[in-house]
């Protein structure tokens, strides 16, 4: 007789375009083979974003909608949130709850302290970086940051997607070195590079000169992605001599104000806003560079995907990046706010074609099996297994 499965309760706070969602749902899918069965919760998108619901769905993986978790703090929202997954926990007996990403590791632990005897015998969230710097004001930074402290007291573990991630945490005190496990991210690199945008010649599509240093950058436009120094940088890039043209793919909230400011730096016949895309291997066979210049960062999935399609990467060192990013390796880390330092980076890549290859074969012999989604398997059932092991 086949052993019972090991049900795992998934909760995440959306499923929108990004690293979480891919995340999650390649991790639910490939656990099924290895004794777990996964339901997966998901609140609602914010407007603007895009679903990646489809990437859940094509996987398998069984999705519940509580749309009352939202990205905004709403008392009746978040209280109406946590009494649902409390009644998914009774109702499904989980022997796990793994929570993802801030708002939906609030809503499953609350609601697992709510859940009385049902509360899994292991209770668990990952940090996909953190709301803890650069998003809001210090009062409020201040709040959420003594919520983070009691929730982790609550927890069996917590995991970082970087070492940085973790060290940022144990500094801020959320909870010891211990208590954090560092598992990075899953990403099907080799689907998502292979798609059929591939061969597609965007230098002709777009008109871009052969000749021209092409900027890429890849997320969605939102402040703590500083995509405003996206277009400072590549105007200092030209003002150093270089014939340099941006690319921006992605959307969100910034981007009405990023293309009235490429205007007003006088580039903006230089930048192509070309907006959310489903398949990117082809816009990354466009880059001669990648370019990421976030104020804080987890593990940042645009740059791995440059770097395993041999794109070298200038990036802000922050957050999780140091650890995707070799500076001289595979890329170039600078200051976060180096507009100057960052564009010295670029012109060095502009200028040497040999150096480009260099770093590019570097970055993607590294992050294939770095970042693959049996190597996160393999981390995170051995992860469970020594939790369940242990009663939790």
């Amino acid at each position: 007789m086949a052993a019972e499965p090991i049900r795992v309760l998934r909760v995440i706070a959306r499923l929108n375009m990004g690293g979480p969602a891919i995340h999650v749902a390649n991790l639910a899918a490939g656990l099924e083979s290895r004794g777990y069965h996964t339901t997966l919760v998901a609140g609602s998108l914010a407007r603007g974003e895009d679903s990646m619901s489809f990437l859940a769905d094509r996987l398998g993986v069984s999705v519940v909608s509580v749309p009352e978790i939202q990205r905004e703090v709403s008392l009746l929202h978040d209280a109406r949130s946590v009494l649902r997954v409390a009644e998914l926990i009774r109702e499904l007996r989980p022997h796990i709850l793994h929570t993802h990403t801030a708002k939906a590791g609030a809503i499953g632990r609350l609601a697992a302290l709510s859940a009385g005897p049902a509360r899994p015998p292991v209770v668990l969230h990952t940090f996909h970086g953190h709301v803890l710097k650069g998003y809001f004001d210090t009062p409020r930074t201040r709040f959420f940051r003594e919520i983070e402290r009691a929730l982790a007291r609550s927890s069996d573990a917590l995991v970082a997607v970087s070492p940085e991630v973790r060290d940022e945490l144990v500094a801020l005190g959320i909870a010891s070195r211990e208590k954090f496990a560092v598992v990075r991210l899953g990403i099907p690199l080799q689907e998502r590079l292979e798609d059929a945008t591939t061969d597609v010649d965007y230098r002709r599509a777009y008109g871009i000169g052969r000749g021209a240093f092409v900027v890429g950058w890849v997320g969605r436009m939102t402040a703590v992605k500083d995509t405003g120094s996206v277009l400072a940088i590549v105007r200092e890039l030209r003002e150093l001599g270089v014939d340099a043209v941006l690319c921006m793919v992605g959307d969100g909230p910034e981007r009405g104000r990023l293309e009235q400011l490429a205007h007003e730096l006088g580039i903006a016949r230089e930048c192509f806003f070309v907006g959310y895309q489903p398949e990117i291997a082809g816009y990354y066979g466009l880059f001669d560079a990648f370019l990421l210049p976030s104020v804080n960062e987890g593990t940042p999935v645009s740059a791995i995907e440059a770097l395993a399609s041999a794109t070298p990467v200038v990036a802000n060192r922050v957050g999780g990046v140091p650890d995707v990013v070799r500076d001289g390796l595979d890329g170039y880390l600078v200051s976060a706010g180096d507009v100057d330092g960052a564009a010295a980076k670029l012109a060095l890549l502009a200028g040497d074609r040999g150096l480009r290859k260099k770093l590019g074969r570097s970055g993607r012999a590294r992050v294939l099996e770095r970042y693959s989604v049996a190597r996160l398997v393999d981390d995170v059932d051995r992860l469970y297994r020594s939790l369940l092991d242990a009663g939790g």
